[in-house]
């Protein structure tokens, strides 16, 4: 009985401990998601309060389908994501490697690469706004180069999208760095030793020993960068607001401007669900993958 008590007495610390987690978890993200859940089969405008509620069923969920704004976000959200997921990992995964390969300076470079993705949104996009502007250092660059007609970039409804691609990438690459330069750091020298012995040369060993001692790495970065991907919004909000016309209306800023210009909460919560249930079968299959090829 005394070990029993005591045992109990030490689960009750360790949940009085989590109990504050828990309770945000609940109130802050389970429960929006139960009621997003909910009012996404009613037509609701918030602001004439809750006595405007009329259920419609699957109506939202169907309407969804034939409004082209819907449809265009959706794409332009793939689009995006499936952009800048294999271009960050590929790109993080040779700086990593390179800055191990570095002597001195490894600490101060690594806090230079992170700076991005733990810097204020809006002071981020502000700057590249000022950037991607018709005088801007970019264009000042491509026409030292010798294009004359560079784009105009956020105004330009064929590149602007692709301007948001680089942004983020840009952002979101320093964080894959660092967790890539800690996989590296922990793969054994023996394995490389191993690779010498067998003539392999820098690059050899990099595809042959650094890239698939990295897999489950890779794994959960695509993941995470799916995730934040599928639900970039700063940006997005601060330096095009979607535009020109659609170009960069993303199914995060569509969920904002439905629930908060048009006030239709309802519909918009249908579209969060569609969102999260995307995510959810991206990260099933490549779960299903990763498992397979382990």
């Amino acid at each position: 009985m005394l070990r029993m008590s005591r045992k109990t007495k030490a689960n009750l610390v360790a949940y009085l401990f989590i109990a504050p987690n828990f309770l945000c978890v609940i109130f802050f993200m389970l429960l929006p998601i139960l009621f997003a859940g909910f009012i996404s089969f009613f037509h609701w405008n918030y602001a004439q309060g809750f006595g405007s509620w009329e259920f419609v069923g699957l109506g939202n969920f169907i309407k969804m389908w034939s409004d082209q704004w819907f449809l265009d976000s959706f794409w332009n959200t793939i689009i995006f994501s499936f952009s800048v997921v294999p271009i960050t990992i590929i790109l993080s995964i040779i700086c990593a490697e390179l800055i191990d390969k570095f002597t001195y300076g490894k600490r101060i470079i690594r806090l230079a690469v992170f700076l991005p993705y733990i810097s204020n949104i809006v002071a981020i996009s502000a700057v590249w706004t000022m950037m991607y502007s018709s005088y801007g250092p970019i264009n000042e660059f491509l026409k030292f180069i010798g294009i004359q007609n560079p784009p105009a970039w956020l105004a330009d409804y064929d590149w602007a999208l692709p301007a948001m691609i680089i942004v983020t990438v840009w952002i979101n690459v320093g964080y894959n760095i660092l967790i890539y330069f800690g996989g590296i750091q922990a793969i054994p020298h023996d394995y490389y030793e191993a690779a010498q012995i067998d003539g392999a040369n820098s690059l050899r060993q990099f595809f042959s020993v650094t890239v698939p001692s990295l897999r489950s790495t890779t794994f959960f970065l695509i993941i995470t960068d799916l995730i934040s991907t599928f639900q970039v919004f700063g940006q997005i909000m601060v330096m095009t607001k979607g535009g020109p016309g659609t170009s960069t209306h993303v199914l995060s800023y569509y969920i904002y401007t439905t629930a908060f210009n048009f006030y239709d909460m309802g519909y918009a919560s249908a579209i969060s669900w569609v969102l999260f249930a995307v995510i959810l079968v991206i990260t099933l299959i490549q779960w299903k993958g990763q498992k397979k090829y382990d």
